[in-house]
Order: structure tokens, then C-alpha cells, then sequence
């Protein structure tokens, strides 16, 4: 869950700059794409989808007679564990390996974790290509884009299904301090915490096998330390599994 919610972050840095035609704009989505790209090259986040998915196939795939159940959500949601499967399947196809051949990318990778490494005399073609009007930049970045989406698109659809699995409920953390132990029937993927979005306080969640803490923490003042709440904080607990 750890390494989705990562990629997940990622594309969305990708995706909030890849339409603006700003070049520092630009250059944020460049850099974003070249971070999926190291991390995709660290992990086989691949094979880790491939049976996430495959599992979750599983587990719908026998709710189809369930009474009540919506079948034609269902159907929807099996199609697409299985488009994404087909392609991530293909034993031929190595998400990002497109990028890796890209002299133009691999240019910008090489310099772009030295501080102002990526300036206009140590990349004059880079510099070129964020200050041209005859490039459609948001296109050619959508183009680089395009053998890594079907992670974008499997990451996407795992955590959806996993953060659509639990039954919310309401909660109060004595003194900014929480604990629930885990019930060794039951799993939890993922533990989401959900505050009004005027709340004074945030949480800090730790977890071991057999129970998880949230401490509530507050911090009025970005020069000083953050302390936990002395005051009782009302809240939504989801534990995600499916």
C-alpha cells in the first residue's frame, strides 16, 4: 500500500503540471516524470499490481450473486481488472522502457539531481525546448507518458477499491490520543483519517501487526515543534480491506 499511495503521489505532481504551457511548469512535470521513472527502475511495482489485482478480481468476482448487489458496477470493475491485467500480463512490455531510451530525457535524468544542474548552460537543448512556440510541450509530455499510464491507471484503481471497502465511523481520540487493536480475523490495507477541513490538528498514524495509534497533533506555530492535543478530537476512522 506504501509503495501505491507513493506512485500515486507522483502522478499526481505529473498530472497537476502536465497541461500548463508555464515553462517552470514544464520543467515540474519533467522532473516529476523522471521521479516515477527511478522509482518504477527501484521497485517491480509491475509484478506487485499484477497480483493485487488479481486478488481483487478474485474477491469481486464472488460478490456477483451477492443479494444487493449493484452487477453491472460489478461487471464494469472486472473489465477493467482485466484490461489492465492483459497489458501489464504481456511479458514484452517494461513500463518506462521507452523513457529509458529517450537521449533527451536520459540527458535531463543525468543532471537533474545536481542542484541547478538542469540550468540553460548545462541543457541548452532542454533550455530550447521549454522556450519554444513551435512545440506543443503538454503534448509531448503526454506522449512520454504513455507506456507508464497503465501503472497510473492500475494504482489508481487499486487504491479506489481498497479505500471503498470500509465502513466509516466516528471516533474520538481522548486527549489527541487513539489506539485500536486489529483483530487477528481481520486485515487492514490501509487506515484513513478524516478531518473537517478547518481542523486545528493533524494525524500522526503508527502500526504493528497487532494494533495501530493515531496521535493528534497541532502545531500553531510553523517556527516551534509540533505537540499533541490535550483536547479530545472527534473523527472519521475508515480501516480499508478487501
Amino acid at each position: 500500500m506504501r509503495t501505491f499511495l507513493r506512485v500515486e503521489f507522483l502522478f499526481e505532481q505529473l498530472n497537476h503540471y502536465i497541461d500548463d504551457p508555464n515553462e517552470w511548469n514544464n520543467r515540474n512535470a519533467v522532473a516529476a516524470l523522471i521521479e516515477v521513472l527511478d522509482f518504477l527502475s527501484r521497485l517491480d511495482i509491475k509484478t506487485e499490481l499484477i497480483k493485487e489485482l488479481e486478488r481483487h478480481s478474485t474477491i469481486i468476482s464472488s460478490l456477483e450473486n451477492t443479494p444487493g448487489v449493484d452487477v453491472q458496477r460489478l461487471t464494469v470493475i472486472i473489465a477493467e481488472i482485466g484490461n489492465c491485467l492483459k497489458t501489464l500480463r504481456n511479458g514484452n512490455f517494461q513500463p518506462g522502457q521507452a523513457l529509458r531510451q529517450n537521449e533527451f530525457i536520459t540527458s535531463i535524468k543525468q543532471r537533474n539531481s545536481i542542484p541547478g544542474g538542469t540550468c540553460n548552460f548545462d541543457l541548452p537543448g532542454y533550455y530550447f525546448w521549454l522556450k519554444s512556440q513551435n512545440v506543443d510541450k503538454s503534448l509531448q509530455l503526454k506522449a512520454w507518458q504513455m507506456d507508464i499510464n497503465i501503472i497510473n491507471r492500475a494504482v489508481k484503481l487499486v487504491l479506489e477499491l481498497v479505500r471503498n471497502s470500509s465502513n466509516p465511523v466516528i471516533e474520538t481520540a481522548t486527549r489527541g490520543f487513539y489506539q485500536k487493536s486489529i483483530e487477528s480475523d481481520m486485515t487492514c490495507q490501509l487506515i484513513r483519517v478524516k478531518l473537517p477541513a478547518e481542523s486545528l490538528y493533524y494525524p500522526e498514524i503508527s502500526g504493528g501487526k497487532h494494533r495501530f495509534t493515531i496521535r493528534f497533533m497541532e502545531q500553531p506555530s510553523m517556527n516551534q515543534r509540533p505537540n499533541q492535543t490535550v483536547n479530545d478530537v472527534e473523527f472519521e476512522l475508515h480501516c480499508c480491506n478487501l
